[in-house]
């Protein structure tokens, strides 16, 4: 063998074992990547959680709003303790907007059984009352603005 090709293959084989190590890192990097440690939060686990967070005597605006949009991901009518917590949340920052608008939302994911919504009224009035808070249908949000009565 020539002294050319002996340095030549010391050299191809020093890059493919270089190229090797570096691909056998990135694969055990992604392996590990793959991998999750979380466990399963149960319902009274995120009751109590979103329940703590409206109840924080320092929330601002920006984290209610946030707070209320991460509930609205999900698929699920929260819990009327947790509706109670965010609407004093909206009392403390002063957004009767939000309120409303929440109330609406809770409407409208209620749709899915038609005992649901009353049942949540039921449970949350006394804090309504208490915050002087209508619903939507009080306001009169539940008819269209523009609408022409039916006269037939």
């Amino acid at each position: 063998m020539k002294t050319s090709e002996k340095m030549l293959r010391a050299t191809v084989n020093r890059v493919f074992s270089a190229t090797g190590n570096a691909l056998n890192k990135s694969v055990k990097t992604s392996q590990t990547r793959l991998m999750s440690h979380h466990s399963k939060e149960t319902d009274e686990e995120f009751d109590c959680r979103y329940e703590a967070y409206f109840n924080r005597q320092d929330i601002d605006g920006w984290e209610l709003r946030k707070a209320l949009n991460d509930l609205n991901k999900y698929d699920l009518i929260p819990e009327p303790k947790i509706i109670i917590a965010s609407l004093k949340a909206c009392r403390r920052v002063n957004d009767f907007a939000l309120t409303v608008r929440w109330l609406e939302v809770i409407k409208i994911k209620s749709e899915v059984d038609k005992a649901i919504y009353p049942y949540i009224l039921q449970e949350i009035r006394p804090t309504l009352d208490e915050l002087g808070i209508n619903t939507p249908e009080e306001l009169g949000y539940d008819k269209p603005e523009l609408a022409v009565p039916n006269y037939d």
